[in-house]
C-alpha cells in the first residue's frame, strides 16, 4: 500500500537533506566521504548565515568561520556568494522534499498523506525557520532557483493527486490548480504556526487540514 506513492517517494533520499548533486548543483560535486562532509558543513552554516544577516549582509568569511572550515574549503566548492545561495536554495528545497517523504509513503490513502505531509512540514519548518527568509531572497537573488522552488514542489503534489484519482481515492477532475492551492495553504501555515509562533500541534494543524481536504477533493466517505 505504502509503496503506491512512490513518485514522491522515489525522488527522496534518506530524509538526511544530504543530496550531494542537488546541494553542489549550482557548485562543484565532492569525490569523497570528507568532501562531502565539508560541504554540508558549508551549506549548513550559509543557511546560518543567510538566516540570521540575510543575502546582502552575509559574507563567505562569515560562512566559513561558521563552518569551521578554511577560505580556500569554501573555494573548493564555490565560487562566490551568487552560487552558494543559489545552492543552498536548491538544498533546502531537497531538505523539505526528503523529510516529507517518510510520511507519504507510510500513508494509506491521499487524504492521510497530504494530512501526514503538512505534519511533517510544520514540524520541519520549526527547526528550520530560517527556510521562509532565505527562499523568500532566492525571489531577487536567484528567481530561478526560486521559480524552480515552488514548480518542483507543486509538480510533485500534482502528480500524487492524480495517481489518487486514477486509484480512485479522490474525486475526478483534481489536478494542477489544486496542487498549487494546497502547496500554497501548506506554506502560509508552516508560516504561521512554524515561524511566526509555534501554536499548536502539527498534528493538531494538520487534522483540521485533512478534514477540510476530505470534503473539498476527497470522495464523500470520509
Amino acid at each position: 500500500m505504502a509503496t503506491r506513492r512512490g513518485t514522491e517517494a522515489t525522488s527522496a533520499s534518506d530524509g538526511a537533506g544530504v543530496a550531494p548533486d542537488d546541494a553542489a548543483s549550482a557548485g562543484k560535486s565532492p569525490r569523497t566521504a570528507r568532501g562531502r562532509r565539508t560541504l554540508r558543513a558549508i551549506l549548513d552554516a550559509a543557511a546560518v548565515e543567510f538566516g540570521e544577516k540575510g543575502f546582502h549582509d552575509g559574507s563567505i568569511s562569515g560562512i566559513t568561520r561558521r563552518a569551521g572550515v578554511a577560505l580556500g574549503s569554501f573555494y573548493t566548492y564555490f565560487d562566490s556568494k551568487d552560487e552558494v545561495f543559489r545552492a543552498l536554495v536548491r538544498d533546502m528545497s531537497a531538505q523539505v522534499r526528503d523529510n516529507v517523504a517518510p510520511a507519504l509513503r507510510a500513508a494509506e490513502h491521499q487524504i492521510d498523506a497530504e494530512r501526514a505531509g503538512l505534519e511533517a512540514f510544520i514540524a520541519f519548518v520549526r527547526r528550520h525557520k530560517e527556510i521562509y527568509r532565505i527562499i523568500d531572497e532566492a525571489e531577487f537573488v536567484d528567481p530561478e532557483s526560486f521559480r524552480l522552488h515552488y514548480q518542483s514542489t507543486a509538480d510533485r503534489i500534482r502528480s500524487r493527486l492524480e495517481a489518487a484519482t486514477e486509484r480512485g481515492e479522490i474525486r475526478d477532475g483534481v489536478g494542477e490548480v489544486h496542487a498549487w492551492a494546497i502547496m500554497g495553504m501548506n506554506v502560509f501555515l508552516g508560516l504561521r504556526y512554524g515561524v511566526w509562533a509555534e501554536e499548536g500541534t502539527p498534528d493538531e494543524i494538520a487534522d483540521i487540514v485533512a478534514a477540510m481536504l476530505a470534503r473539498g477533493i476527497g470522495r464523500g466517505e470520509a
